[in-house]
């Protein structure tokens, strides 16, 4: 309302969130994802695979600092423990930083960081069950090697995982943020200390009404506003011509928002949004079920 020539706002509040099958229902044809269009027939055979992989498990570490060798020897520790189970996980996602110093101007340390890919790849491969049923996910850090701090990061540079490759030749190498189908699922990945970040550049501290919890507000905020960073250009500059790959819409089934901050989860209208924490800092990963969506909280 105007009073006096000055605008007033009364209250302030989020874009409505809109369900996904509502969403899909309307945008029938179209992909937003980045999967494809499928046909009925595909979906549903999908779907019947999806129910026959009740087993499979996807185990997500963030803050690997493949130059501190205390989180080496953890890391070992949690492949030798999954090199041992019944069934081994079907994907592990490495998510950065993967060094304990920021990879910027003054980092001159390159040739050592690309042996200790290098290392990494010889530790996986130690693990035959691991390395002959499992698939490696290295998806970078805020901090990382790359071109520049904007979104979205492009995938780690080739000349840091060509040793880790010769060992672990189907490694993939994805993008931040990184996208993933599983069967009839969609998957998002997201590694950027964003709660930190997020209330550094809150202006109106967020209604207490519902929760406290910072992690809960967080996800509230992502989702009705559909976008991994809703932040200002000027505190987080993006590549307009692939802001798409920060939306949210139709909104995903699972949502790993990874983050130097501790463990947290939060089942959101349907949605499963789960921190894994930082490996680095207090030994803590997360398995996750795709098919129950079930978040397993991990620590050494």
């Amino acid at each position: 309302m105007l009073v006096d020539g000055i605008f007033q706002v009364i209250t302030c509040g989020f874009p409505p969130l809109e369900d996904r099958d509502q969403s899909l229902k309307l945008l029938a044809g179209y992909d937003f994802f980045g999967g494809g269009t499928l046909k009925k027939e595909d979906t549903l055979r999908l779907a019947d695979l999806e129910k026959r992989a009740a087993n499979d498990m996807f185990v997500i570490l963030s803050d690997i600092w493949l130059d501190n060798e205390e989180v080496m020897g953890k890391l070992e520790v949690v492949l030798d423990g999954f090199e041992s189970v019944e069934v081994v996980p079907s994907l592990f996602v490495f998510m950065g930083n993967f060094c304990s110093h920021p990879c910027n101007l003054s980092f001159h340390s390159f040739s050592s960081l690309r042996l200790q890919f290098g290392k990494l790849g010889q530790m996986i491969a130690a693990h035959p069950r691991l390395k002959e049923h499992s698939r490696c996910l290295f998806i970078p850090g805020p901090d990382d090697a790359g071109p520049s701090t904007v979104l979205p990061r492009c995938a780690l540079p080739k000349y840091l995982t060509e040793e880790l490759q010769k060992y672990i030749p189907n490694a993939i190498f994805s993008s931040n943020p990184c996208r993933i189908k599983f069967y009839t699922q969609e998957i998002v990945f997201f590694r950027q200390d964003l709660l930190y970040r997020m209330r550094r550049s809150c202006l109106i501290p967020p209604s207490r009404e519902e929760t406290d919890d910072p992690f809960e507000h967080l996800v509230a905020t992502i989702t009705h506003q559909s976008h991994l960073c809703p932040l200002p250009l000027t505190v987080q500059p993006i590549i307009w011509n692939y802001d798409h790959s920060l939306h949210l819409y139709p909104t995903p089934h699972a949502i790993v928002l990874a983050d130097k901050s501790e463990q947290k989860a939060f089942k959101y209208t349907g949605i499963t949004c789960f921190n894994p924490g930082s490996f680095s800092s207090d030994s803590t990963f997360v398995a996750y079920r795709p098919c129950t969506q079930e978040v397993e909280f991990s620590a050494l």
